[in-house]
């Protein structure tokens, strides 16, 4: 059997009468399945009709990547629902045909088996995965606002059942090989040195199946339990996601209770389902929240430089979780502070983030063993990164580079974390000024996506996108900024927080309605709660760099409660009393109108300082403005961003008055 002259896609037939389809897209770094890929595909699918093979195996062509999903960057040419539900159903077509087929399949998977990918490998008769790190199985279609909709809600809940294929489908979190195969989406493991194509031709010639989850999930599917269990799923849900916000989970819970017994009926609901999602606001902003992602990494794909080791100054939350991080991520990790007693606090809290993040005993004391306590400094002559978190005060911080810039190799980078102090301040004294960058993480380290990459006049170019290559590398959006008083993030932030404090104390407004009308609005949280959860302390020492002259009431707010100890979280109390890491809140007395007015009051500062920090050059453009807002504040992602949501309301208002 011949190619064809297909341009993504490539046939082979072996001596046994086998066929392997290959997949390779043309011009792309990894594998998705855009409208000519399916297109391709359903010309093999004929061919493969009209003249059966003994099997059919899939597998991609593309080392260490099977298939990352649909193509989304063609989502956007849809014009209305009835053309998107249109595609959906010829794609349904299609792999139904697939399923049919009257012989033996296999698949293959390798690398990242993402939405429409996984999809496409449902409707295979088994499923074989190479059991490494690399390998992920998932449905991160709700983080674009629609839900699996080439056939996924209907085939994995038939193959895994109800309670192991809707929470999949809802978190959008992504499984390892060994995971996957306990849900029930792979049937055969392959080690690291095991041959998939070996495993996968013996299953095509002893014709294997996919054994389905079993009794229980008929159960699951009975229209009483449907209705129960739909419930949980709703509050759950509702728990971390507003409908009103983001409507795609909350759509196949209803789809799944109406019909969640028949596939086929399934399948129908995805037509019309998905069709009206996709069109929808709420998922063409979080199309462009991904497409801003994918902005931010590419500053990191611009340099080919790779750390191995780091060395962090400063064991307090902010150095310490830094450190233990970079461990995550594979790096060896040396960290320095004044004695061993101020370092051991970190050590701890590092070991409790390796028993969440990592998987085994062995995996965690193996991270333990690459965070190595180092009250001499000896490991900033080692280290490919230096980064440097002690309190701010530029005096502390430059007495510090002149001791540890001479140790340093030539290549290394040199970053310090400060939020809020002038990085030609800090560079004043050094002798390679231009290698200094900021590298400005956010509290919690762990949960906070975006790292400000900070950058002067002096600083050399270099350097800029070697610290961004290294934010790629330790798994955050690197955010390249012009060094000035709060950066981006901080200057959005302190007129919001004053607006919100000032509301409070001489608005009569409660800490809880102010949460309220900001969580109603879109943020993740509230800025009361928000200021508690970054610190007082930390809260105060940007308002006295960043607050405006009649901010001093707000300062004096501030400074009464880090002298009575009440810094927020981290002390137990704050604004609010904390109590295993849960604000204590007492009721929201405001309406749904009222609480939209707050938000108005509350907001309009953020927006201010957005345009003016973009008139000022801080960042590149508008693009990346919003995506350090999303990543760095959490703003809402349905709106698409700040300067987005401006600019949508004010082409709203010009189309109401026309």
């Amino acid at each position: 059997m011949s190619d064809n002259g297909y341009r993504h896609w490539r046939l082979d037939s072996d001596l046994d009468g086998i066929c392997w389809l290959s997949l390779d897209r043309e011009g792309e770094s990894a594998n998705s399945l855009s409208r000519e890929v399916l297109t391709e595909l359903e010309r093999i699918v004929g061919q493969l009709e009209a003249e059966p093979p003994i099997g059919l195996v899939l597998q991609s062509a593309k080392k260490g990547s099977f298939i990352v999903g649909a193509d989304v960057r063609e989502f956007d040419k849809v014009d209305n629902a009835a053309e998107a539900s249109e595609f959906i159903h010829h794609v349904h077509q299609l792999f139904n045909r697939i399923e049919a087929l009257p012989f033996p399949t296999a698949v293959i998977i390798e690398g990242y088996c993402l939405g429409g990918g996984l999809e496409l490998a449902l409707c295979f008769d088994w499923r074989i995965a190479r059991d490494d790190d690399n390998t992920r199985l998932g449905f991160p279609e709700v983080q674009l606002g629609i839900y699996p909709g080439f056939g996924g809600s209907a085939r994995s809940v038939r193959q895994c059942g109800a309670l192991k294929a809707m929470p999949l489908m809802l978190s959008a979190r992504n499984l390892r090989a060994r995971a996957a195969r306990g849900q029930g989406l792979v049937d055969e493991l392959v080690g690291q040195h095991g041959s998939p194509r070996w495993a996968a031709r013996r299953a095509v010639l002893k014709a294997r199946k996919s054994k389905g989850p079993g009794w229980m999930a008929s159960v699951q599917g009975m229209a009483p339990v449907r209705k129960l269990l739909a419930g949980q799923m709703r509050k759950q849900t509702a728990a971390k996601a507003n409908p009103d916000h983001y409507p795609a989970p909350f759509e196949l819970i209803d789809a799944w209770e109406d019909c969640g017994d028949d596939p086929h009926a399934m399948l129908a609901e995805e037509v019309v389902r998905v069709g009206r999602l996709i069109t929808s606001d709420t998922s063409i902003n979080l199309r462009r929240v991904y497409a801003l992602t994918e902005r931010l990494k590419g500053y990191g794909k611009k340099s080919p430089f790779r750390a191995r080791r780091v060395h962090v100054v400063g064991a307090g939350t902010m150095g310490g979780d830094i450190a233990a991080w970079c461990v995550t991520r594979g790096l060896e990790v040396t960290l320095q502070d004044r004695e061993m007693k101020y370092i051991e606090p970190a050590l701890a809290r590092a070991k409790s983030l390796f028993k969440k993040r990592l998987k085994t005993p062995d995996q965690v004391a193996g991270a333990m063993s690459r965070l190595l306590p180092d009250v001499a400094g000896d490991g900033a002559a080692l280290a490919d990164v230096v980064i440097e978190a002690i309190f701010e005060n530029a005096e502390a911080k430059k007495a510090l580079y002149a001791t540890i810039e001479p140790k340093l190799q030539p290549h290394a980078l040199l970053a310090t974390n400060t939020s809020a102090i002038p990085l030609a301040e800090l560079a004043a004294d050094l002798e390679r000024p231009e290698r200094l960058i900021g590298l400005h993480f956010f509290n919690p380290v762990a949960k906070m996506p975006l790292v400000e990459v900070v950058h002067g006049d002096a600083t050399d170019a270099r350097a800029v996108l070697d610290g961004a290559a290294f934010c790629n590398q330790i798994g955050r959006f690197p955010l390249p900024v012009e060094s000035s008083p709060g950066f981006l993030v901080n200057r959005v932030l302190a007129p919001y927080l004053i607006k919100a404090f000032r509301m409070r104390n001489t608005g009569g407004v409660s800490a809880e309605n102010l949460d309220a009308a900001a969580e109603r609005f879109g943020m993740p949280m509230g800025p009361v709660e928000l200021a508690d959860v970054v610190g007082l302390d930390i809260g105060l020492g940007v308002l006295g760099t960043l607050g405006d002259k009649d901010s001093g009431a707000e300062r004096e707010l501030l400074q009464s409660y880090v002298d009575a100890g009440k810094l927020g979280k981290k002390s137990g109390e704050g604004f609010y009393k904390w109590d295993k890491g849960k604000p204590s809140k007492g009721s929201v007395t405001a309406g749904e109108d009222e609480l939209d007015e707050i938000a108005l009051m509350l907001m309009q500062p953020y927006f201010d300082e957005c345009k003016a920090a973009l008139a000022d050059g801080i960042v590149e453009d508008g693009d990346v403005l919003d995506a350090g807002m999303i990543f760095g504040t959490g703003f809402a992602p349905f709106r698409g961003g700040p300067l987005h949501y401006l600019s949508t309301l004010e082409a709203d208002t010009e189309n109401d008055n026309d």
